[in-house]
């Protein structure tokens, strides 16, 4: 590590994590320099709070001091930036470090119907430090969660093909049309159109490059 700031000092580099570190001592060390910026900036508003790291906390902490306008938005229940330095306490205690703040639920869904979110609702409640929420929507009901697990990843890909295929082979009204395959991830994507291409099943990858489009 020692060697590698040599270098980078030596280049007159920075690298990302700098760019916060970097940050962090000037507005510490100069006194001026972080007076110019509170007054410069007199609003400061942060998305997905959650995933802010202790830099990014200390920049927005020393920023926000001067007009004390600052406005953060996020989820506590979608914190999964440990691993690269979030600290879910920068959301868990904002209203101790801002006992003034105006705490504002986002509760309403818009996307899902019901059953989902109670889905959702039961899984996150096993959560060991979160704040507490009750999703709803306006949406209805709607029809029960099925849920499976595998093995493999191909044996998921096969079982989405199977599952598409069987419902077109008993409701000829359905078309490919009224199926969508969701993934979390884009590495995910590879097995699922292997799998369909195999059961000649047409699809269109939505936001992205079909594999076999590629190069």
């Amino acid at each position: 590590y020692e060697e590698y700031q040599r270098h980078l000092r030596k280049n007159n580099a920075l690298d990302f994590d700098d760019l916060l570190m970097k940050t962090v001592e000037l507005l510490h060390s100069h006194d001026e320099v972080l007076d110019m910026y509170r007054h410069r900036v007199r609003y400061i508003m942060v998305d997905e709070y959650q995933d802010t790291n202790a830099a990014q906390f200390e920049i927005v902490r020393l920023l926000a001091g001067g007009y004390r306008n600052l406005c953060v938005v996020g989820d506590d229940d979608q914190s999964i930036y440990k691993f690269r330095g979030a600290d879910i306490r920068n959301i868990l205690d904002f209203e101790k470090v801002y006992p003034d703040a105006i705490l504002v639920r986002l509760e309403q869904n818009y996307r899902s119907t019901q059953t989902i979110l109670d889905s959702a609702n039961a899984v996150i409640a096993n959560n060991r430090r979160r704040k507490e929420k009750a999703l709803w929507t306006d949406h209805g009901k709607g029809v029960p969660v099925r849920l499976r697990s595998f093995s493999t990843a191909m044996e998921e890909a096969s079982f989405v093909v199977r599952y598409i295929q069987d419902k077109m082979d008993r409701d000829k009204s359905l078309t490919y049309k009224d199926f969508a395959v969701l993934y979390r991830t884009n590495a995910q994507a590879r097995l699922i159109e292997e799998r369909l291409v195999r059961g000649s099943v047409p699809y269109n990858v939505v936001g992205g490059t079909n594999f076999y489009d590629r190069r």
